[in-house]
This record gives structure tokens, sequence and C-alpha cells, in this order.
């Protein structure tokens, strides 16, 4: 890549996380200037941004647990989600062309349709890289929208399939029936990889060889093959660390793509005019998603998280224009104009997904009025009981501070955690462990006016995302919290942004392991040795 080009990136990237928004937002309007000084995109480009984008879905499947696409939120909040929003936009869209209105003119109802569906979909890079921003990723409302992702996904698949008139090979359905049966060999190679480059480039055939080479050889989408073997391989002990192996390559690969989307072309000034109209339709979308979720009993946190990280348009949107481009239904000008639309509903998204929690809390009184009286299975409150010791967070350090502080207070101790899986599995090896969202201000509000003798005397907030420990320690000074307060940071300058917050203990636990790891061989090799 040329080194004006990386240069303009970094720059636009680190401005726009300067003033709050995602450095995606930036890449795009580096592509956009980019292309204004006459720079073309080009194959190579093209490659390394259709890499992001396989590596991203892959990475996906490792995490994702399948039976949430069983839950009715998921399929059916998909295809009504879908159904409404193409029936909604393209009578829109039918409408001011009926009324002669710009571009709009000349399309008939097909072509309408055909242009609110590609409206329909959502970004699923978009939504990935905020959730792992603020490590949500496990969160219900980031399992929901995971989900709906996906299936919006297959939806683009099928439709792809029908209009390009590829039909998938016969030999799909075998190629599927190979990779249910090479699983437990490729978990075998995957234990024998070890923990280096070999385990990185593992994780590259998997997605870019086993998964989608063989769907594209049997005319399958190459995306969908490595989100498939990705869900395959998930249940393998070492598939977190092939993500976390892969992050860095995909999030470089995934500048490329938001470059190649402002490469993607000049837009006029008609063109920009139409974007921001069809910009103008995504509240409809965002509410319509609430109001859906809602009506399958999510709570209303629930909801308008999973709605916010939702309201954009796609990559696919691109996909199925280009389709209608190739095909001669539409001008080559709606690939432009989508294109155009995606940029700046992603510009949209970005400050709405930062100030989430703080628009919830808000808007909370007109929120839950659209709650149901029957609450979803997975988005109940739980109350943490007589205890007063609090530990958020039950990943590796958590749960180290949760069995050492067990130990000595005895069941005084509760820990906390967001992911449902890990409570599940402390409470099986029987630590007491509840579901709770420590960026859930509903949570912090039940705790505050839960009418018991016993208060929290100290809580330690161990999660992995330094926002959310910063966000639970303002949610402790809301309700007077007199306790000892206590967190983990990565970084130097986030201690000292947790100790300016209040937090009476601030540990880096990168400085804090190697003290631990040297006082443990001086009690136990070197003063043993005396």
């Amino acid at each position: 890549m040329d080194p004006v080009w990386i240069t303009i990136a970094f720059l636009f990237g680190f401005a726009a996380r300067q003033i709050g928004l995602p450095p995606l937002v930036g890449f795009l309007a580096a592509g956009f200037v980019l292309r204004s000084m006459g720079a073309v995109g080009g194959d190579v480009l093209q490659i390394l941004a259709d890499l992001g984008v396989t590596l991203l879905l892959f990475t996906i499947g490792l995490k994702l647990d399948v039976k949430i696409l069983l839950k009715p939120e998921i399929w059916a909040g998909t295809s009504l989600h879908m159904l409404v929003t193409v029936a909604v936009f393209g009578g829109f869209i039918y409408g001011l062309g009926a009324l002669g209105f710009g571009l709009f003119g000349g399309l008939d109802l097909k072509l309408c349709l055909l242009i609110a569906f590609s409206l329909s979909f959502s970004s699923t890079v978009f939504a990935v890289k905020v959730l792992e921003a603020k490590g949500e990723m496990s969160s219900l409302h980031g399992r929901v929208a995971i989900g709906i992702l996906i299936m919006q996904d297959v939806l683009a698949v099928i439709f792809l399939t029908a209009s390009t008139g590829k039909i998938p090979s016969p030999w799909a359905i075998a190629v599927l029936a190979a990779l249910f049966a090479i699983r437990p060999l490729l978990f075998k190679i995957m234990d024998r990889c070890g923990h280096g480059e070999l385990t990185i480039l593992f994780g590259f055939f998997l997605a870019l060889v086993v998964g989608a080479a063989s769907f594209e050889s049997v005319s399958l989408k190459a995306d969908l093959g490595a989100l498939v073997i990705g869900m395959l391989m998930a249940a393998h002990p070492k598939s977190k660390e092939v993500a976390k192996s892969l992050f860095g390559f995909k999030e470089i690969y995934l500048v490329c793509f938001f470059l190649s989307i402002g490469l993607s072309g000049s837009p006029s000034w008609q063109a920009m005019g139409v974007a921001f109209l069809l910009t103008v339709l995504i509240p409809l979308k965002s509410a319509l998603f609430f109001l859906l979720l809602t009506r399958f009993k999510l709570r209303a946190r629930s909801g308008l998280l999973t709605a916010l990280n939702l309201s954009n348009y796609s990559e696919f949107g691109l996909i199925v224009c280009a389709v209608g481009v190739e095909n001669n239904w539409i001008g080559s000008e709606w690939l432009i104009i989508v294109a155009m639309a995606l940029s700046l509903s992603f510009v949209l998204a970005a400050p709405l997904n930062t100030a989430a929690n703080s628009i919830y809390q808000k808007l909370h009184d007109r929120l839950v009025v659209f709650e149901t009286e029957e609450r979803h299975p997975d988005d109940q409150l739980m109350d943490p009981g007589p205890v007063t010791l609090a530990v958020f967070g039950m990943g590796k350090i958590g749960t180290s501070a949760y069995d050492y502080l067990r130990e000595r207070h005895g069941d005084t101790v509760v820990g906390l955690d967001f992911n449902e899986k890990n409570v599940a599995r402390h409470r099986s090896a029987g630590r007491n462990v509840i579901s709770g969202d420590a960026t859930d201000p509903d949570f912090w509000e039940r705790i505050r006016t839960h009418k018991r003798k016993q208060k929290f005397s100290a809580v330690i907030l161990a999660m992995p995302n330094h926002k959310a420990n910063l966000f639970a320690v303002r949610q402790l000074q809301l309700g007077e919290f007199q306790g000892k307060v206590a967190a983990v940071a990565m970084f130097e300058d986030e201690v000292n942004e947790l100790k300016a917050a209040g937090v009476h203990a601030a540990f880096n636990f990168y400085a804090e392991a190697g003290t631990g790891f040297a006082k443990h061989v001086d009690e136990n090799l070197l003063l043993g040795a005396k």
C-alpha cells in the first residue's frame, strides 16, 4: 500500500478517535479523500478488504453459540424486521419516484423494493467493531445483535444465489457433511499446533481454505464458509486463543475494507442529497428493531442497545446493489448512493453507540413502557443476595480474586458476570456467581433500591474493558456507595484515570502479575532454600 495512503488513513483514524468516534469513521473519510485525489482502489486493496471480512466472520463463528440462532427473537425478529423494512422503505422510495423526485424517477416497484432490500441489512463489520471495543460481545444485546446479523447474512446469501442464477453445486451438501466429519481431526491438529505462529497459520488455513475455499468450490459464498467452520471449531478450548491471535491481522485488513468503501466512487451533489435522504430513514429502522425485540420480551435496555448496534446500513447492501448494476436493473449511481448512505450511517451510529447507556438513562421512563410483563429468561435482573464482597468480571483475574477472597471470607463473596456461559460454568464449579451487567443502569438501580440489611463493603472491578470499570465506579458513586473499590487496568494511564475517578486501589495487572510471581518464588523457593 502506498505510504501516502497509510499516512492519510492513520491521520483520519486518529482524528476520529480524538473526537470520540470509532477510527473506522476516519478510515471511511480517508477513502473519500483519497478518491478525491484521484486514487483508485484496485485489486490488491479489494483482496485485502475481502480477507478482512472473511476473517471477521471466522472469528465471529469461533465465539458463536449456534443455539442462539434458533431463538424466536433472532430468526423471527430478523424476518419480520426485514419484511416490514422492505415494505416501508420500498413504499417511500416508490412514492418519491412517482413524484419524479431526482434519481428516484424512473424506478418501478420492483427496483424500489430491491433498493429497500439492500437498505434492510445492518453492518456486521460495524457492530462487531463497536461490541469488541466496548467489551460487550458476550452480553445479551451483543449476542442478539450478532445473531440477527448472521440471519441477515444467510438471507443475503439466498438472495445472491437466486439473483445471479448461481445455483449451489450438488456437492454442496457433501462439503457440509465432510466439514462435520473432519471436525475431530481438526480438533486434534489444533491441539498439536502449540501457541505460536503455527496456531496463527492454522487459523488462516481454517478460515481461507477449509471454510472459504471449500464453500466457493461448490458455488456457496466464501464468507459463509468461514463463518461455518468458525462455528464448528467454537467448542475447542483453544478457539478463543485462535480468535485472539488473528485479531491484529483482522483489524488491519478491515482498514482496507473501509478504505475500499470510500474509494468506491465520487458522488455527485445530487447523489449526496439522495444518500442524506436515505440516512434519515435509519431511525425508523432502529425503532422497529426496538419494538420487535421488546415484543419478544427483552428489557427496554437490551432492546435499545441491540437496536443501536444495528442502526446502520450494511456492506451487504453494496453487494446487492452491485448485483443490480451488473444485471442492468439499476444505474451505477445507486452503488455510489448506497456507499454514501452506508458511510453516513456509520457516522450517525458511532456516537449513538458510544453514548448508548447515557441515552437509555435519559429515556428510561419513556422506554420501559414498551416492556412486556413477562421477561425474557436471559434478561432477568438478579439480586446478589446477602453478601458483602462483590467481584465484577469473572474472567481469569476475577476468578482468582474471587477464590482468594472466598477462602478468607467464606460465603460473603459473590461474583458477577454478564456472560451466561461463564456464570453457568462457575456455578457448576461451586462458586456463588450470578448474572449481572455492570454497564446496565437497571442492574445498579436494583442494587440501590433493594431493601436488605447487608450492603457491599467492598467491590472489585476485574472487567477487561476499562470503560466498563469506569462506568461501574460512577454508578457506585451515584448510589452513595461507602465501601472500598478496587479495579484492574492494562495500562498506567488507565490506572491514573481510575484513581482520579475515585477508586481506592487500582492495579496494573501486568505489573502486579510480575510482583506476585516474584513474591511466590521468594516465599516458596528462595526462602525455603535458606
